[in-house]
């Protein structure tokens, strides 16, 4: 059983702005009931300044469909429409106490069902229709624009949590390699963009943890590696540190990290994270490197 927050019961139980609105002005639609899960969103907003005087919603979904959906309401409910558009699915989740990981998708289902209804009241398009060829996942009809959006903002990086936060590749799992195309895609576009931004000084990094002795060092390695391997055993993968040579580490990918096509963009991220842990710079680099640097091949 999922564990849910005393709000989500409670905004299930007790749902706020419960059904249609009368005189709504703003009307947004996702989702069908085809796939489990739709939401309509009717808005009152006054033309002249643009605020949401009043908020209503009808769900077809589960208990976290309808907190979520309740939720937003009362979120958004006197904010201005460019203020609402700022509300992310991870706000409405943090609204109810936290969502569990799996019912994510239910606060990113508010999001779109909002941003429809600002595009109905300002008389603009908006459509979760999908052109040929841009559909990723049929069993759920999510899109790839939807999963890479949500990707960015959630700084997703498996394809369990893209599930769990659009629902795709919940279904058959036949659209799970192009779902890690677009992972890939926006990983390999974070790793150029890190070093611009978070590259450490070098008389920066060292000061603050003093001289590190080889054996220290070591241990906040394989500390550090510690922590990461949980969210890799999630999605099937694993790692495991071989050696350390100097500023060189070098480590095994395992199971589905072995060969994955995203796997170069797991270890920048394992070595950042080492990287900050030690406070130095260092490389970490698939162990069979170190057979070649000795001659192996």
């Amino acid at each position: 059983m999922w564990d849910y927050s005393e709000k989500v019961k409670d905004h299930f139980f007790n749902p706020r702005n419960a059904g249609a609105i009368d005189g709504a002005n703003a009307i947004g639609e996702v989702g069908s009931i085809s796939c489990g899960d739709a939401l309509r969103l009717t808005l009152k907003v006054d033309p002249d300044n643009e605020r949401i005087l009043d908020a209503g919603f009808q769900t077809f979904g589960c208990g976290s469909a309808i907190a979520s959906s309740s939720a937003l309401t009362e979120i958004i409910k006197g904010m201005t429409l460019e203020e609402a558009l700022k509300v992310s699915n991870q706000d409405i989740a943090d609204f109810l106490d936290g969502l569990p990981a799996e019912k994510m998708h239910c606060s990113v289902m508010g999001r779109e069902a909002l941003q429809a209804a600002v595009a109905n009241f300002r008389g603009e398009e908006w459509s979760d229709d999908h052109e040929e060829g841009a559909l990723i996942c049929k069993c759920f009809a999510v899109d790839a624009v939807l999963i890479e959006e949500t990707i960015r903002a959630n700084n997703l990086t498996t394809v369990q949590e893209v599930t769990h936060y659009t629902k795709a590749g919940g279904g058959c799992s036949s659209c799970h390699e192009g779902i890690e195309e677009i992972l890939a895609k926006v990983m390999a576009e974070r790793a150029t963009a890190a070093p611009v931004a978070a590259e450490p000084a070098p008389a920066q990094a060292p000061a603050a943890k003093g001289k590190l002795t080889n054996l220290q060092r070591i241990r906040i390695i394989e500390e550090t590696i510690e922590k990461i391997r949980p969210q890799l055993q999630r999605d099937r993968g694993d790692v495991e540190l071989v050696d350390v040579d100097g500023n060189t580490i070098y480590v095994n990918m395992i199971g589905a990290c072995s060969g994955c096509q995203m796997a170069a963009m797991t270890l920048g991220g394992i070595q950042q994270q080492i990287v900050e842990a030690l406070g130095e710079l260092v490389r970490v680099v698939p162990a069979k490197q170190a057979a070649h640097a000795c001659g192996g091949h």
